[in-house]
């Protein structure tokens, strides 16, 4: 029978060990949340998140979803492209920098999301907010 320092020793083990997990790959829920969060801050356009049987997307603009939602796909696949290329291994994230606008591509386990940013906004603090 284990001690009792030798229980709660797994219990903090479990708590730490929880979180990581969960880092690596938040589930779907907790994405769209820190989604609903991002698009309220200044300077977001919108986002695109594609899993292999659905997308969900929110620009402020809808005359152009089509246009970035081709510009997501293609950043994202240009970059595994690249990544393999060079052999820099799995990608998380690419930022592409425009004169008008960033997009910031990030690869969550099976899902792909393009934060679509105006100039002036830190891409770091929302790459923060999502991971």
């Amino acid at each position: 029978m284990p001690t009792k320092r030798k229980v709660q020793e797994l219990e903090l083990e479990e708590q730490i060990e929880a979180p990581r997990a969960e880092a690596k790959e938040p589930p779907t829920d907790m994405i769209k949340y820190r989604l609903e969060h991002i698009k309220s801050k200044e300077g977001v356009i919108g986002y695109i998140l594609r899993a292999s049987t659905s997308a969900l997307v929110d620009i402020k603009d809808p005359s152009k979803i089509i246009d970035y939602a081709i510009l997501s796909s293609a950043a994202i696949e240009l970059g595994e492209n690249l990544s393999q290329e060079f052999s820099l291994g799995k990608i998380n994230s690419i930022l592409l920098e425009g004169k008008d606008i960033n997009i910031l591509s990030l690869i969550i386990g099976e899902q792909k999301l393009s934060v679509f940013i105006e100039k002036n906004v830190n891409p770091n603090l929302i790459y923060k907010d999502l991971v």
